[in-house]
């Protein structure tokens, strides 16, 4: 295991993060969704070296093989255990990459650290601006359903997790975009987390309101999400975010449902690599374009190639 130390707890005892690291390059580091792992990165994981990419994945504090504190699941602490994450391994040019939940952790590190040893930004399924239903937050989410999951997760964490895998990749009864083997694997990475972590990080993602955070962030920045994404709503994350960051790409997955990451895994590799080459991201998905080496076009706007 890779370890990065980012604290200590209330004892004394130290706080760790766990980390992998591969490939070389310019750096992506792949912030997790709740409640999974740097694991759920698999994908990216095996595809993005072999593009001349370095990819780190680690694992949230109270997931996976990181450290379970009892405290410090609000933003500005996660955001400071990215930072650790930075700094220890000396990282420039990098481009973050949130996921869901992990899109918190992009965006208020990005006002709370100004942004950092950081050249561009994606967020993927990303749970910013503002989840929680206000006055003046509309389209956000009524908090009846965040203190509802926060309670199933006290009666009966397992079960509750094993249903909301299904949500989470649009699985249904005429739909099944994901075998049995992938929400098997979502339980796997989701079970063994801290109860506590679990549960608190609903409280964080649900409640902490990112649209001051989303005005700091001033390099090329990427927001995709997926048309049938019934975890975050669009309306509620990224087409609302995008307007708060000026120049921002938005890209749509139709009929994609949160965990794109894995139904549309093929596509999102495609389009962080076209990203990461300073290309505009196209708003459709040709699959006749991908091959064992991924080739890329040029692109003047989303729906035109350069001809060469």
């Amino acid at each position: 295991m890779n370890l990065i130390k980012v604290g200590q707890d209330a004892h004394g005892n130290a706080i760790v993060l766990n980390y992998v690291d591969y490939g070389q390059g310019d750096p992506v580091v792949l912030i997790h969704g709740w409640p999974l792992s740097g694991a759920s990165w698999e994908y990216q994981l095996a595809e993005l070296p072999l593009h001349g990419v370095r990819a780190i994945a680690y694992d949230r504090r109270g997931f996976g093989q990181s450290s379970r504190p009892w405290d410090g699941y609000d933003y500005d602490t996660l955001a400071d255990d990215l930072k650790a994450v930075l700094d220890h391994l000396d990282l420039q040019n990098v481009t973050l990459v949130g996921f869901s939940m992990g899109g918190g952790e992009v965006a208020r590190y990005m006002s709370r650290h100004q942004g950092a040893r950081v050249s561009k930004v994606v967020f993927v399924s990303a749970i910013v601006p503002f989840m929680l239903k206000t006055d003046n937050n509309p389209s956000g989410v009524d908090k009846s359903v965040f203190d509802d999951m926060i309670e199933n997760l006290g009666k009966d964490r397992f079960g509750f997790l094993q249903d909301f895998s299904k949500n989470f990749y649009g699985q249904g009864v005429l739909s099944h975009p994901v075998s049995q083997g992938v929400l098997d694997s979502f339980a796997m990475l989701a079970f063994p987390a801290s109860p506590r972590a679990t549960s608190q990080c609903v409280k964080a993602f649900g409640e902490t309101d990112f649209r001051q955070d989303m005005g700091a962030i001033k390099v090329p920045t990427l927001f995709i999400y997926g048309g049938s994404d019934a975890i975050v709503p669009p309306a509620t994350g990224a087409q609302a975010a995008a307007k708060l960051v000026p120049g921002a790409q938005l890209v749509a997955y139709d009929g994609e449902p949160h965990g794109l990451n894995i139904t549309s895994k093929d596509r999102l590799n495609r389009d962080l690599l076209t990203f990461l080459n300073g290309q505009p991201v196209q708003s459709y998905f040709d699959q006749e374009e991908m091959s064992g080496n991924m080739p890329r076009r040029n692109y003047n706007n989303a729906n035109e190639p350069v001809t060469r």
